[in-house]
């Protein structure tokens, strides 16, 4: 049986549902399951888990290799637990994608 083909604008708007704010604490798990990508504030956080979705490894090897999207690092993650950071999230299985939320605009 074959799966159906999710369209991109489907697809946007199922990852659009599915984005929200997320705490540190929220993500710890991710993180230590190595899962956890940051994603640069520059970028739309939706479109980059479309090309997750949908394994555009050039698109993403260009923002990789730009530092625009890369695994959480140990710093990253110290710096946030310590300062209680949030965050947008959304998954793109097997990922979580995220993206810091300026501290002036966090929920508490």
């Amino acid at each position: 049986m074959m799966e159906p083909v999710i369209q991109d604008a489907d697809l946007e708007t199922l990852f659009n549902a599915q984005t929200g704010r997320v705490s540190w604490g929220e993500l710890e798990r991710a993180f230590a399951r190595g899962v956890l990508i940051r994603v640069d504030a520059g970028l739309d956080l939706v479109a980059v888990a479309c090309c997750v979705a949908r394994d555009e490894a050039l698109t993403l090897q260009d923002w990789m290799t730009a530092r625009q999207v890369a695994s959480v690092s140990m710093e990253e993650a110290q710096v946030w637990s310590s300062t209680g950071a949030h965050f947008w999230a959304v998954v793109a299985a097997p990922f979580v994608l995220v993206q810091e939320i300026p501290a002036e605009r966090s929920i508490t």
